[in-house]
């Protein structure tokens, strides 16, 4: 019964002083917003980012030409063959499936639209290890690579340049100088972490590509699918293994070429934007402590302003211990008011910048928790300090105060 009283007392307070009370509460309600906004956005980027990833391939490893990571297709090392995604396919365990490729920029033409695109030459196991899907028509089959035939698949983006509202299927594609038949349309999958537009792509068959397009039988890169029970770092040093005698390494050299194990991009990216994220919101969490110190000083200057008040109730009879209570009330009162109110400016804060950035909305229930418990908190604590002043008081000194 003496705490609800206690805490009616204490909501009089806060009414009488509105302007004041809002104010004091304001640097609480900026530093929960903002530590549940930037934790939320953080955490919205790194499931951007990991989609992303994830979208160029299940479980895949990428085997390109080049000693260095960020030498590509274009690094001076030899490309590869054909014969060397077969040995992946035959000698190493755990491949689900292995899809050899090859690529060019081309200008594609229908009608009087033309359009610059990708051309890649490959296999029909590049859809699967890149986890593409059909919308419309088929994909390639085996049949396609063996007779080498002038069939092509392409993606949403290119659809949608070169045909608009067209449909495609079976219409003739001319790729510089040589022509192929539509067969189906990919399913979009969007931007990869890179910002490559995945959908601006056409797929033909690697040896049409080869002999129509290319001119020689090189191999730009080789996209490997590993099976899910199977660790993607083991199969990773198998294939380097394997690679290194292929192209005849010496022990004491360097590799000409590099495997990008993309599940283990992906956990450094996903480490790097939670310290990332972590920052932020430590930062953000200041502010707190300053909405606390504005907490204090006002509910210093609250004891201050009520000191014959106080001295009354303790000459009638109140108790130090009652005293405290009502000022540490209203001290947790107004930060709790204040962190409710910012977690739902946090939140609004968050689903708008996220709209815009056009991230994944991911709220962390257990963040939006901590933040509203460290705001009662900050109550408790900087509340402490001004309730004990108050229970203090000598009731004589108080009622004599001007």
């Amino acid at each position: 019964m003496m705490l609800w009283n206690t805490l009616a007392m204490a909501l009089r307070e806060i009414r009488r002083n509105v302007m004041r009370s809002t104010l004091t509460m304001l640097g609480v309600v900026i530093g929960v917003a903002a530590v549940i906004a930037m934790v939320t956005i953080g955490e919205g980027a790194t499931a951007s980012v990991t989609a992303h990833i994830a979208s160029l391939g299940e479980k895949l490893l990428i085997l390109s030409p080049g000693a260095d990571r960020r030498m590509g297709p274009g690094g001076s090392a030899d490309p590869f063959e054909v014969a060397d995604a077969e040995m992946i396919t035959r000698d190493i365990r755990g491949v689900r499936a292995v899809a050899p490729s090859a690529s060019s920029s081309v200008v594609a033409v229908y009608g009087n639209q033309n359009w610059r695109t990708q051309v890649q030459g490959s296999t029909a196991a590049f859809f699967d290890v890149r986890g593409y899907a059909v919308a419309e028509g088929r994909l390639l089959s085996t049949t396609d690579e063996r007779d080498a035939r002038a069939v092509c698949v392409i993606g949403a983006t290119t659809k949608k340049e070169l045909y608009g509202a067209e449909r495609p299927l079976g219409t003739t594609l001319r790729l510089g100088r040589t022509a192929c038949e539509v067969v189906g349309v990919l399913a979009s999958k969007g931007s990869s972490a890179g910002g490559m537009d995945q959908d601006d792509l056409v797929v033909m068959p690697l040896r049409t590509f080869q002999q129509r397009i290319a001119g020689n039988r090189n191999v730009s890169t080789i996209y490997i699918s590993v099976k899910e029970e199977r660790s993607t770092t083991l199969v990773r040093q198998q294939i380097e293994a394997l690679m290194r005698e292929r192209r005849g390494v010496k022990p004491e050299d360097e590799d000409n070429f590099n495997v990008r194990d993309m599940q283990e991009i992906a956990e450094t990216v996903t480490k790097t934007t939670g310290v990332l994220t972590a920052l932020l919101g430590a930062i953000a969490a200041v502010s707190l402590l300053v909405g606390g110190i504005g907490i204090m000083n006002i509910m210093l200057v609250s004891v201050t302003e009520r000191t014959r008040e106080i001295g009354t109730r303790l000459a009638i009879g109140a108790l130090a211990r009652e005293v405290l209570l009502q000022f540490l009330i209203e001290s947790v009162v107004l930060a709790t008011l204040g962190g409710l109110i910012g977690i739902g400016v946090g939140l609004l804060g968050a689903y708008l910048a996220t709209d815009a950035l056009e991230l994944p909305l991911v709220i962390a229930p257990q963040i939006v928790l901590l933040a509203f418990c460290f705001s009662a908190l900050v109550g408790v604590i900087f509340g402490y300090l001004p309730a004990r002043k108050a229970a203090r008081l000598n009731p004589i000194e108080a009622l004599r105060h001007e």
